[in-house]
């Protein structure tokens, strides 16, 4: 019987325990998810989520409490630099447990165990804001404010639309008042045209005349010379 056994000693010596515990720890780091038996997992996120809660707070002493556990400092570099600002807004629950098949040979329970972050095909963008808005007590007013702001500006985007419809009244006018202005000019040139032509046959009608005159003098002369 299991009576006040709180913790699993894994059939080995405290030592051997908290070396193999240490050195799983710095595999999900850095690896983001690791198989191992059932027994072994869940003793592992009793381990590890207390580093990476203290992980949060990027400080020396913080560094040097997860280095006196895990004993490597790329994995406690990595810690600190990639897997806090993931796991900074997360309260909590950094590890997700998937059961697996039994192992053949000896039939133990196996596990799969990763961080939560890191799963791109359970953790969605849109879910998680979706729990953190059902998540709120008595924000019913608060979203009915929120809700009438929202609509508050869609309603005034029509009047803002009203200025629009002005500009084309103004465009016909202008190129209303443009032929007026040409017509004259066309008016002017056909009348010019006219007289010049009228010119024409009085300049040839003065020409012609001083040769009735001289047909007049030859005659004369005729008559005289007889």
């Amino acid at each position: 019987m299991r009576h006040g056994r709180k913790v699993n000693h894994l059939g080995r010596t405290d030592s051997h325990r908290k070396a193999m515990l240490a050195n799983m720890a710095s595999s999900l780091i850095l690896h983001k998810r690791i198989t191992t038996t059932l027994a072994k997992a869940k003793a592992l996120r009793v381990y590890v989520e207390p580093l990476l809660t203290k992980a949060k707070s990027d400080t020396t002493h913080s560094r040097r409490t997860v280095f006196s556990y895990l004993q490597d400092k790329d994995t406690v570099n990595i810690l600190f630099r990639d897997i806090a600002e993931k796991i900074a807004n997360r309260p909590g629950g950094y590890t997700r447990i998937i059961k697996m098949e039994n192992r053949l040979g000896d039939n133990a329970e196996m596990a799969l165990i990763e961080l939560v972050d890191y799963n791109t095909v359970y953790t969605k963008d849109g879910a998680t804001t979706a729990k953190k808005a059902t998540r709120r007590r008595g924000g019913s007013g608060k979203g009915a404010a929120k809700a009438a702001d929202t609509t508050a500006p869609v309603a005034a985007a029509p009047v803002a639309e009203a200025p629009v419809a002005v500009a084309p009244i103004v465009e016909d006018a202008v190129v209303v008042e443009e032929p007026i202005a040409e017509a004259p000019v066309a008016e002017a040139v056909v009348e010019t045209a006219p007289e010049v032509v009228e010119e024409a046959p009085a300049a040839e009608a003065a020409e012609e005349t001083p040769s009735a005159e001289e047909a007049a003098d030859n005659e004369e002369q005729a008559e005289k010379g007889e």
